[in-house]
């Protein structure tokens, strides 16, 4: 059985996109987005779709889910398209990017200070949040191997250039992560700040320290990973790590 090529994430987004369509869709808007995903023939094909949104029988959101993955799964770039497609149309309820579960409702809003990446998650991306010191190279380093040894890659904003405020970089590189690490040693305020958006966006943070004093009484009821910046420490880190991000992927 082959695996579908779509993350957790851009199903549950193509669900909730489904879903807009069942709701407002007529057989023009799926002979347009046939044309536009040139998947015209999986539309026309399908034996039940249109017959069943023309009769409005109960099978027709089921049909309409099934056409959808298929459109998608053949080119996961379609996503983008049927997304650009509804919310022209009809609007969007929002992409989900959050990789952490969450309980109870969701809400959907719109950064005023920030602009929204283009792109979705990168299931394999971990942002690496530190203060900015030499003396945070190598534990830099050590998280680099944990996440490798995992199958993931980390970046840090430092490491990129896209936007001419580096905050943009940060809330872009965030936005796109699958895991965050925060290193609270130091009480360092942006690292304080980057954890605040990681937690806003429902991102899986993984708080590092050298001091448990360094934890805020707000974040104390999470769970970190102390460590000492020396070889011992860091080897010592660097298997917590790894345990960690393997626990995490998908």
């Amino acid at each position: 059985m082959l695996q579908s090529p779509l993350s957790e994430n851009d199903r549950q987004w193509l669900i909730r996109l489904a879903r807009l369509a069942v709701a407002n869709f007529n057989a023009g808007d799926w002979q347009e987005l046939g044309v536009h995903t040139g998947a015209l023939d999986a539309i026309r094909g399908h034996d039940r779709l249109l017959r069943s949104l023309s009769f409005n029988d109960p099978d027709y959101s089921g049909n309409a889910h099934g056409v959808f993955f298929s459109i998608v799964e053949r080119d996961p770039r379609n996503l983008q398209i049927v997304a650009r497609f509804i919310r022209d149309r009809y609007g969007d309820d929002g992409e989900l990017i959050s990789t952490s579960a969450g309980q109870g409702r969701t809400i959907i809003f719109t950064p005023s200070v920030f602009e929204v990446p283009e792109g979705s998650v990168e299931p394999d991306l971990i942002a690496v949040m530190t203060p900015f010191a030499p003396e945070f190279e190598p534990v830099f380093e050590t998280i680099t191997r944990a996440a490798a040894a995992a199958s993931y890659r980390t970046l840090r904003a430092k490491d990129i250039w896209l936007h001419s405020a580096v905050i943009q970089d940060v809330f872009s590189l965030i936005f796109k992560a699958h895991i965050v690490v925060c290193d609270f040693t130091g009480r360092n305020p942006n690292v304080f700040y980057e954890a605040g958006i990681a937690h806003t966006l429902r991102k899986h943070v993984v708080p590092i320290t050298q001091s448990a004093a360094d934890i805020p009484f707000d974040l104390q009821h999470h769970r970190y990973q102390p460590y000492l910046n020396n070889g011992e420490g860091r080897q010592t880190l660097e298997g917590a790590l790894r345990s960690r991000f393997a626990a995490l992927r998908r």
